[in-house]
């Protein structure tokens, strides 16, 4: 997961480009590729975006969110 708050002094400015960039340091230490995609959340009153990889999402969805049919397994 990465986090991103808001920093008046910070030196990275959001595009008005449908994405958003993670430094390359960052996505090797999340595990995360160039043009992964990954779940945005956004948290306002605290200044907050988290990207979630997709490969988590999946996880978290398995482990609380089981499939229809009794297994848990997913086609």
């Amino acid at each position: 997961m990465v986090i991103a708050r808001r920093d008046p002094g910070g030196m990275v400015t959001m595009p008005a480009r449908p994405y958003v960039a993670i430094p390359a340091a960052l996505r090797r230490r999340c595990g995360l590729r160039p043009g992964d995609r990954v779940l945005l959340a956004a948290f306002p009153a605290r200044d907050t975006l988290a990207a979630y990889s997709l490969a988590v999402v999946d996880q978290a969805l398995r482990a609380h969110a089981p499939m229809p049919g009794g297994d848990g397994r997913r086609p």
